[in-house]
């Protein structure tokens, strides 16, 4: 069975949200839209999103990194979200694998959500039914388009080619490829899911830093003596 899948290259992503916003441009004006946000900038915001890029600060100082990880539906081959859903909405597709909510029989219930280990699935606070990535289905399924805009919004968008699209199951794609030749991994593969999209791994790169570069020894402050103030008016005492 074909199994369509998005391969995610660490190594490349720079988290510039890219394939969130062409995400969410994309599906709320599409087959899953509208993708709502009603409280987007408040201290606990509310909104729909299909994809989001979590942002992490790893190591101790001065040896630190910064590793941005997109994550949204895995669309799993043994989906625990299918089965406890109590009308059937949640369903996972015969003919590419793809796992997809029928809104037409969504009660909003959120059992699929509690099932879910990675916190994929959404309660759209309009529409009031769970949303979660489709894969652009509307896109990958549309004969009308060329092969190269039949991908997801983010895989089109991504400016430095760090998502892949394809049929994991092909052992000739570009998608099982890298997975095979660059150490692909499932996320949380513990749980049994079988998530079908994977992640490339980051390539640590060991950078040595001497104390002498942690102390910044051009300080303009200190080579102007501009450190001590002298009750002069700076620019900083202008009212503009």
């Amino acid at each position: 069975m074909t199994q369509l899948a998005l391969v995610i290259d660490l190594n490349v992503c720079v988290g510039c949200h890219a394939c969130v916003t062409s995400c969410k441009e994309w599906n709320t004006s599409g087959w899953a839209g509208p993708m709502v946000d009603q409280n987007p900038y408040d201290g606990s915001p509310t909104g729909t999103f299909f994809n989001r890029v979590q942002t992490f600060e790893v190591g101790v100082f001065p040896n630190t990194e910064t590793v941005h990880f997109p994550k949204s539906c895995l669309h799993c081959e043994e989906p625990p979200c299918v089965p406890v859903c109590p009308t059937g909405a949640s369903h996972k597709r015969a003919d590419n694998g793809v796992v997809l909510v029928d809104y037409d029989k969504c009660i909003g219930c959120k059992y699929c959500s509690w099932a879910c280990p990675y916190g994929a699935r959404e309660l759209d606070e309009q529409e009031k039914v769970m949303k979660k990535c489709t894969l652009c289905i509307d896109r990958i399924t549309d004969a009308t388009l060329s092969d190269r805009d039949r991908q997801p919004a983010c895989v089109l968008a991504c400016p430095t080619s760090a998502r892949l699209y394809g049929d994991v199951h092909d052992p000739d794609s570009e998608v099982s490829v890298a997975i095979r030749e660059r150490g692909g991994y499932q996320l949380m593969p513990e749980w049994g899911t079988k998530p079908a999209n994977h992640y490339l791994p980051r390539q640590k790169n060991r950078m040595y830093i001497s104390p002498e570069e942690l102390t910044r020894v051009d300080n303009p402050l200190r080579k102007e003596d501009l450190t001590t103030y002298t009750g002069e008016e700076t620019l900083d005492d202008v009212a503009w």
